[in-house]
């Protein structure tokens, strides 16, 4: 059955009210590694720990997360053959520890690349706070549905080509994830059985679960923050990254971080263990100090 374009582009927007706690942020926290470095780190323990508790900025991917909506049969889409290709966030305000939020989700475009190559879905969703109805982040993504190409829709945009500049990195920060990472990220609400279940994972092509990329995104996502915003999370503005390589629970992110302008930089994103480039055209913006 072909993918019904104007069905899916035609949804108003999914409205998804959350609300969350202490607990919730503390857990996000860890589901990216933060605990692996509190215990060394006191800028890391800020973000696990109640005592002066702060929010990830990258934690913004799961408030007013509609979950794994791609899986409901009436979407049409052959779930089990996504993929998670692009992550973009935009901070407009500093994120609350807790509270509550709506968030209003959007298909925005979905690119035929073929019957052979997949489509690819655009997708928007706008995060308020409830009380003060301040827009607090703008979360976009792109996912590759590998097998419901060819449906007859516009053609996609080519990918644009890595951009980091011509020299080595200002930095380069190696952060580990654990084995048991995806499981402990997925309680936050991405409850795809292609990070926890063998089986699901096999028949998707892979040797065993993947890290979720908003898992690596949050990884990758910290060694941004400190870097570049000392660790102040009301200093970043935006991260963007395309993911080019899944990522294993188990495996070292290494991030590298070019300065390319004031309040600007590009980022990189390589799998230590096996030298494969995880992320590519990163770009953050963010407050100099």
């Amino acid at each position: 059955m072909a993918l019904d374009y104007s069905y899916l582009t035609g949804l108003p927007p999914i409205e998804i009210d959350h609300a969350f706690t202490t607990r919730d942020t503390m857990l996000y926290a860890l589901g990216v590694g933060a605990g692996a470095t509190a215990g060394r780190d006191a800028d890391d323990l800020a973000f696990v720990y109640e005592d002066g508790l702060k929010t990830l900025p990258t934690m913004a991917v799961v408030l007013a997360y509609p979950g794994f909506w791609s899986r409901d049969p009436k979407f049409g889409i052959t779930w089990q053959k996504l993929l998670h290709v692009e992550q973009s966030i935009e901070l407009h305000a500093p994120l609350p520890v807790e509270g509550r939020v709506i968030g209003k989700m959007t298909i925005e475009e979905i690119y035929d690349r073929g019957p052979d190559k997949g489509a690819l879905m655009h997708i928007s969703r706008r995060v308020f706070d409830t009380a003060s109805g301040t827009l607090l982040a703008t979360v976009r993504q792109v996912n590759l549905l590998r097998a419901d190409g060819g449906f007859g829709g516009k053609a996609a945009p080519p990918p644009p080509p890595p951009s980091v500049p011509d020299r080595p990195p200002d930095e380069v920060i190696s952060l580990p994830t654990s084995v048991d990472q995806a499981l402990i990220y997925r309680l936050s609400g991405d409850t795809n059985p292609l990070h926890a279940d063998p089986a699901v994972a096999k028949s998707a092509g892979f040797e065993r679960p993947i890290l979720h990329g908003l898992c690596s995104f949050g990884v990758v996502g910290r060694a941004v923050l400190k870097s570049l915003c000392g660790n102040d999370p009301q200093r970043l503005r935006r991260f963007d990254v395309r993911f080019t390589s899944p990522v294993y629970p188990g495996e070292t992110l290494e991030t590298r971080i070019w300065r390319t302008d004031v309040g600007s930089a590009a980022i990189e994103a390589y799998v230590v263990e096996r030298g494969v480039a995880a992320m590519r055209n990163g770009h953050a913006k963010y407050d100099d100090a």
